[in-house]
């Protein structure tokens, strides 16, 4: 059996990171990283906004160059991807035929979109945001003057819709919920990304239960339950992701959520870790209670901690989880586990937006949140993620107070 190698499945960020992160810290043997698409490893946040806004012809935001790869003598395969793991074996067997053996194997497989089980003969037709092609078509498609259904008010689909209304089109936005941006932002803030896409001319349906999608006539037609129709041009379907599991289950591996990883990202093999929207961990700081996160830093950190413990430093994860997104001229973060909260306290910084804090049944800071335009709001998301880190219990009235600076509150 070869055990020279390190092997890294998934040329997204979690798998770049990794890779870069192994020969920094020392790893002197192969590395080799296999992506299915045939492109250099890009940043996937750019597809809902920048990519699909942008003026002159969009370009790939590569995360690593080709001349990078090769300077730090990582085998970067394009376009092939791995149909089996060979776990007795030590060895990856790709679609090409090509067999890989490795020492230490790392899953970064990511996530895919969650489709929409709907009836009707266009509903083969939606556009689904995932991949670089995905958003190349999309722009083309988002044309002065068309008419989009977006359906699904989570993030991908609010950005989707922003862009869509600075492409000159005419905008509808579907949410079967109550809310806007149900999973894990605050209903204050969600409130002032609705209230934003209102003025900038988005028609937004809360509590919509779509029945069908039809296509005839060079347009779609989507059917509510009320008996509404809309006619539009173009339908983007945002509501969600499901991890990429297929090889994992295929390989015996165990699965919760996502690829089952322990603390220190190993999967139920001892050689196999996994990284990224791919798995689900115990979150060391919130009780070992099990999540999955997508999320570009998480990736980005994983991928970092994998190699770490690839190589045998057997750390547990514990990074605070973070994320943001860009409506408009605003931007909303949110650091931490909102929903783990009782009680939350609102700061209110005046022009530049509003920070709240969430803290659990004790008065621990479990999470912070905050949307804006200043830029002094992420500064101030970054202190309250340290608060959570340190598992902090400042004085709520501290907290509200914009004049108590929050440094102060890390003592």
């Amino acid at each position: 059996m070869n055990e020279s190698g390190m092997v890294v499945v998934g040329a997204g960020e979690a798998g770049v990171r990794a890779a870069l992160e192994l020969r920094s810290l020392g790893w002197d043997g192969e590395i080799t990283l296999i992506g299915n698409e045939g492109l250099l490893p890009y940043e996937r946040p750019k597809l809902s906004k920048e990519l699909l806004i942008a003026v002159e012809e969009p370009s790939l935001a590569a995360v690593v160059s080709e001349a990078q790869l090769a300077e730090e003598r990582i085998d970067w395969v394009s376009g092939d991807a791995v149909r089996r793991i060979d776990r007795e074996g030590h060895r990856v067997e790709l679609a090409s035929g090509r067999e890989i053996p490795y020492m230490r194997l790392l899953l970064a497989t990511g996530a895919k979109p969650r489709k929409l089980e709907i009836a009707g003969d266009g509903a083969g037709d939606l556009i689904y945001l995932r991949r670089y092609e995905d958003a190349v078509r999309l722009r083309e498609s988002l044309r002065n003057g068309s008419r989009v259904v977006v359906i699904g008010g989570g993030f991908i689909g609010l950005e989707v819709a922003a862009s869509a209304i600075q492409r000159g089109c005419a905008v509808t936005l579907l949410e079967a919920g109550r809310r806007l941006l149900a999973r894990g932002v605050p209903e204050a803030i969600a409130k002032v990304v609705e209230q934003e896409h209102r003025k900038q001319g988005v028609r937004i349906v809360t509590g919509a239960s779509l029945e069908r999608i039809d296509k005839g006539a060079g347009e779609f037609k989507l059917r509510l339950a009320d008996g509404t129709v809309i006619p539009c041009d173009i339908v983007i379907a945002g509501i969600g992701a499901v991890p990429e599991t297929a090889l994992a289950e295929k390989s015996g591996l165990d699965i919760d959520n996502g690829i089952r990883v322990n603390e220190k990202l190993q999967t139920s093999d001892s050689n196999i870790f996994a990284a990224g929207d791919c798995c689900s961990f115990p979150h060391v700081l919130f009780g070992n209670h099990r999540i999955r996160l997508e999320a570009w830093r998480n990736a980005v950190d994983q991928g970092m901690h994998a190699a770490g413990n690839m190589l045998g430093s057997e750390k547990p994860y514990g990074v605070v989880p973070w994320f943001w997104s860009d409506q408009y001229d605003l931007t909303l973060q949110v650091a931490g586990f909102t929903d783990r909260a009782v009680t939350i306290v609102e700061r209110n910084m005046g022009e530049e937006g509003q920070i709240y804090f969430h803290l659990n049944e004790e008065g621990t800071v479990v999470a912070v949140s905050g949307i804006g335009s200043g830029g002094s709001l992420a500064k101030h998301i970054r202190i309250g993620e340290m608060l959570v880190e340190k598992q902090a219990k400042p004085a709520a009235e501290a907290l509200a107070d914009h004049t108590v600076r929050l440094k102060q509150l890390m003592r």
